[in-house]
């Protein structure tokens, strides 16, 4: 039995699909539908230009300066190619403003253009960038409005009859110059704060994409060490019940048919081991097809011991201390470990007159030794590694990478080497600090 995995990662197309989804529902339902249309945003910001600059197009029109009206017409249809072309819109719109200004210098809203084209900017190009072009679109105005407030304006100031104050073409000049210049730079501002969160949401979701990525590459290992228990072990253990079976099927037959059921019982137990790993791969996988529960240690390592002996280990079990904790999760590890350990040894061991498996559980510490007293053995020995290559036993080093992958989750280690007489080793060191040790 092996644990199935208990929560499938989205890979990275599902994580960007999934951000992306989020942040459209943070806009709103008109935002989102002017975002996802941007040429009707685009009318829109066209359609608001001309009924802010409408009475100043009028008033030009009555007054006989029909030029202006011209102007503001073509500042219009040049902003409709804003997002395009945002740098040469700027330009455009600042010298057709300018050009009404000189026109009919006391329209409401002569300005408004730049407002659009500011924050295309803005949303467009760099922070400094776009407050250079702030001030390049900004001075021609300013100047001059400075050029009226001490020039003269040939009757072009507003009639306001006998209440007209004194200095009021002073105050109007640096009025329209403190607005103008105040409204540009509220309208780079915008332009540039949306630029960062638009540049911040890319960066969450690059992060999310990175995060799907390695989140599936980290359950592929993992399921990738999950075959390895499951395969290694299950072939090895059969292997070795077949063999023996063959030996005594002519002197004890009765012990022949007791191997052939425990090799049943292991094949049957591996093949619904794989079923579960893959069938949670599966989207479409119901949950009675994949159970997602991970094994429960308890009579199942008894079982895995009980297989080792039928299949010719010498083995000897002994358990110090308190019983394990009840996490499945730290009891699987436990079985992992074991299963591991005992396939080596039945892989590599040769000679083998006793194999000795302790768990001993200590506190919050439990700690899991696995020796036998074989000749051959796991690891970088020449000998051992000479006879695996003659008997094609050669291993990948998967299984010691995998015992301490899982030793390394509960603060642990694992350490495999010769024994001190003979034979080979493998201590492991887990930490358990769910219950305090009780």
């Amino acid at each position: 039995m092996i644990d199935a995995v208990a929560v499938k990662d989205a890979p990275a197309s599902q994580a960007d699909a999934s951000f992306a989804e989020i942040t459209a529902r943070r806009r709103g339902r008109i935002r989102r539908y002017l975002f996802q249309r941007p040429r009707a945003m685009d009318a829109v910001v066209v359609a608001c230009y001309l009924f802010l600059v409408i009475p100043t197009a009028v008033e030009s029109v009555h007054d006989g300066v029909w030029p202006a009206a011209v102007l503001l017409a073509a500042a219009a249809a040049a902003l409709s190619f804003r997002r395009s072309h945002p740098v040469p819109v700027v330009a455009v719109v600042a010298a057709l403003e300018a050009g009404v200004t000189l026109l009919h210098p006391w329209g409401s809203n002569i300005s408004a253009g730049l407002w659009f084209a500011l924050y295309a900017v803005a949303v467009a190009r760099s922070r400094r960038f776009a407050l250079g072009c702030l001030a390049a679109a900004t001075a021609p105005l300013v100047l001059l409005y400075v050029r009226l407030a001490v020039g003269p304006l040939d009757g072009r100031l507003p009639d306001m009859g006998m209440n007209t104050p004194e200095n009021f073409q002073l105050i109007s000049s640096i009025a329209a110059c403190v607005s103008i210049a105040l409204s540009n730079v509220i309208a780079t501002g915008i332009g540039v704060s949306v630029r960062q969160r638009r540049a911040h949401e890319h960066e969450i979701a690059a992060w999310a994409a990175r995060a799907g990525r390695l989140a599936s590459v980290t359950e592929r290992n993992r399921i990738a060490r999950e075959m390895h228990d499951v395969v290694a072990h299950s072939l090895t253990v059969m292997i070795s019940l077949s063999d023996g079976a063959a030996v005594v099927l002519k002197k004890d037959p009765a012990r022949a048919a007791e191997v052939l059921g425990e090799l049943s019982r292991t094949g049957r137990t591996a093949l619904a081991d794989m079923r579960r790993v893959l069938g949670v791969l599966r989207d479409d996988a119901s949950p009675g097809q994949a159970p997602r529960e991970p094994l429960v240690a308890g009579d199942n390592l008894g079982k895995l011991l009980e297989g080792f002996r039928t299949a010719g280990l010498p083995l000897h079990y002994s358990h110090t201390g308190p019983s394990l904790p009840e996490d499945a999760a730290f009891q699987l590890t436990v079985y992992r470990i074991v299963q591991e350990s005992l396939t080596n040894v039945l892989r590599y061991g040769r000679s083998l007159g006793r194999v000795d498996v302790a768990v001993v559980r200590d506190g919050s510490t439990v700690t899991i030794d696995v020796v036998d007293d074989g000749k051959g053995s796991v690891g970088s020995d020449g000998a051992a590694a000479e006879w695996a290559r003659d008997s094609g036993s050669v291993g990948t080093g998967q299984g010691l990478a995998g015992m301490l992958e899982r030793a390394r989750i509960y603060a642990g280690a694992v350490e495999a080497g010769r024994s001190a007489e003979h034979g080979w080793r493998v201590h492991a060191v887990l930490h358990w600090n769910g219950d305090n040790g009780k």
